[in-house]
């Protein structure tokens, strides 16, 4: 039996750089939530920008409940982070040995990050699903993890599942571009590694910062209309909408989805949104990446360490 050590510590440093990205920009991530749930034409919006999502809060008094449903993404930011990037590191070592090749290229990388995508929203989807609702409510009166998914039947955990499938491409596009400019980078650096069990390269703070913007902001930009789909499947009902019963079951559909935003706001409304999901995403992804490339070769020695005791306690369990 073998320990996959570098995916390990892939995982555990991705898992890491996801918790601290989401804890640190979640009011952020609120306000641009609730904006894009929002669809109506732009003479009877309600909010104007995320920051009237704010001064709302404020006005209110209810400048915490921007953090509402924070333990819940965070509980998902950090399973769907760990699951991700331990199945991406996997899947790459795996084409890697059995193609026999040094570098994984372009089409080998985006099969890899969706395979890694889809296991990921398979096992949390019921979480995303919970967090946006808790996220969209209004302030104040946002319900816990249980009581926003017991209203429902449990297939409405599942709310978005199939654009979250289609959503892969997200991350598959990221990664891909972040690892692709990443070897670039480090050429040099790996080719003259002839120590395979040394840690691996890390880029600096400053690179890793950057490439994980620009990657992040080109994947944004290309699957928008479909992330704003999926916010308005997953959004809470608001106390005061009017729309029938019919109505509401018809907008947790895709068609439903695209439909509402095409009848209200036109063809721009696919993009509405966009500048506030670039700014939350582009300085999470950037965050994220930046403290993942700062500890993998911290949690590389510590998985070291671990197989090496195990291999010592337990011969048959072997270190990959």
């Amino acid at each position: 039996m073998q320990l996959d050590l570098e995916s390990l510590s892939e995982a555990t440093s991705g898992a890491i750089g996801s918790l601290v990205s989401t804890t640190v920009l979640y009011p952020l991530d609120t306000c641009k939530t609730k904006y894009q749930a929002e669809v109506q034409a732009k003479h009877q919006r309600k909010y104007r920008g995320i920051s009237d999502v704010l001064w709302e809060a404020i006005a209110k008094r209810q400048v915490l409940s921007l953090c509402q449903g924070l333990g819940t993404k965070n509980v998902q930011s950090f399973v769907s982070s760990f699951i991700y990037f331990y199945g991406y590191s996997y899947f790459k070592r795996l084409y890697l040995i059995r193609s026999g090749n040094k570098n994984i290229g372009t089409v080998a990388n985006l099969i890899a990050a969706t395979a890694a995508g889809v296991c990921t929203i398979l096992i949390t989807q019921p979480l995303d699903t919970a967090a946006s609702r808790m996220q969209t409510s209004e302030f104040g009166k946002s319900k816990g993890f249980w009581k926003s998914l017991s209203e429902g039947t449990w297939s409405e955990a599942f709310d978005g599942l199939a654009i979250s499938i289609l959503l892969t491409s997200n991350p598959s596009i990221q990664y891909t571009a972040f690892d692709q400019l990443k070897q670039r980078i480090l050429k040099d650096k790996m080719s003259k590694k002839t120590d395979t069990k040394s840690s691996p390269e890390a880029l600096s703070s400053f690179s890793a910062f950057m490439l994980g913007a620009v990657s992040k902001c080109a994947a944004t930009c290309l699957t928008y209309p479909a992330i704003r789909c999926k916010v308005m499947i997953q959004a809470a009902d608001s106390d005061d909408d009017k729309r029938t019963e019919a109505e509401r079951k018809a907008q947790r559909t895709i068609s439903g989805a695209l439909y509402t935003i095409w009848r209200r706001e036109g063809l721009l409304g696919f993009f509405n949104g966009l500048q506030a999901q670039i700014l939350k995403t582009v300085l999470s992804s950037a965050l994220l990446m930046m403290v993942k490339e700062k500890i993998t070769k911290s949690s590389w020695i510590l998985m070291l360490m671990i197989g090496r005791l195990l291999s010592v306690k337990h011969p048959k369990l072997k270190a990959a």
